[in-house]
């Protein structure tokens, strides 16, 4: 995966944006964001699309000590971080939405909520990947907003696709960032509020599996391929939260991922 801006003095993050008909690249800009073409915009007058175009979407669960311990009433499994293989399930491309969209969330659900996390892309591929070779593997990084209605959650060993595989229901951005401008994605922190109110805060230095063992134990069985995400677990502190609710993610270093959630009516339903 190509490292955009580098050598023109303009940031290495980029996003993917609709804008007047087409899709384009762009940038940070001090008045919102810059197409490729030199344009700029406000960040509202654009479409923001997943930073990336996205191949095999993976994503993990309960990969947070804190977050099994927080659902452990609800599975049948004890509340512990677990030493086995990684709890993973794949998602589809309808699933994505980008930075500023609207998640549907369906007024018969009695509890829906965020879940922010860390999103890993992968940008050269392969297949049994040793782990002390994985980190170059990794062409960097993104914000995803994870939701889902606890009300279908099942066990720990189903995932039901209403939880995780709603349309529209997993967001990206706004920025890629390229992996030598996070650094260890092990030393940042996650906070997530809703209309302006903190209500979860965590660490990926808490992640029960670490992303250079996740992309050496996934490589074991499938290629990965470049733009594959991998989406890493969120830490303790969901809500449920309702038509009209803003929700802010935001991982140090990487950016602020914002999302609406919209009702019923909104969706034609």
């Amino acid at each position: 995966m190509s490292r955009p801006g580098a050598g023109t003095g303009r940031t290495a993050r980029t996003a993917r944006v609709a804008h007047a008909g087409a899709i384009h690249e762009a940038h940070p800009h001090a008045a919102g964001v810059q197409l490729a073409d030199g344009r700029v915009l406000a960040e509202d007058a654009v479409v923001w699309l997943p930073p990336v175009q996205p191949g095999t979407v993976v994503a993990l669960g309960l990969n947070y000590a804190d977050h099994v311990q927080e659902l452990a009433k609800e599975l049948a499994r004890p509340a512990a971080p677990s030493d086995s293989e990684p709890l993973v399930f794949f998602k589809t491309a309808a699933s994505l939405l980008g930075h500023r969209g609207l998640t549907w969330r369906p007024r018969a659900v009695r509890f829906m909520h965020y879940e922010c996390e860390l999103a890993v892309i992968i940008g050269r591929g392969g297949r049994d990947i040793a782990e002390p070779d994985a980190m170059a593997h990794v062409a960097g990084y993104t914000v995803a907003n994870d939701y889902a209605i606890r009300d279908y959650l099942e066990n720990w060993h189903r995932p039901n696709l209403r939880v995780k595989n709603r349309d529209g229901a997993t967001v990206l951005g706004p920025w890629f960032v390229p992996a030598a401008e996070v650094g260890d994605p092990h030393a940042l922190a996650l906070r997530t509020w809703v209309n302006g109110k903190l209500v979860q805060q965590g660490h990926t230095s808490n992640m029960v599996h670490r992303v250079a063992p996740l992309v050496a134990w996934l490589s074991r069985f499938m290629t990965l391929a470049p733009g594959d995400v991998i989406l890493t677990g969120t830490p303790e502190g969901v809500v449920n939260v309702d038509a009209g609710d803003e929700v802010v993610c935001e991982i140090e270093g990487i950016g602020r991922l914002v999302n609406t959630l919209a009702d019923d009516a909104a969706f034609g339903r």
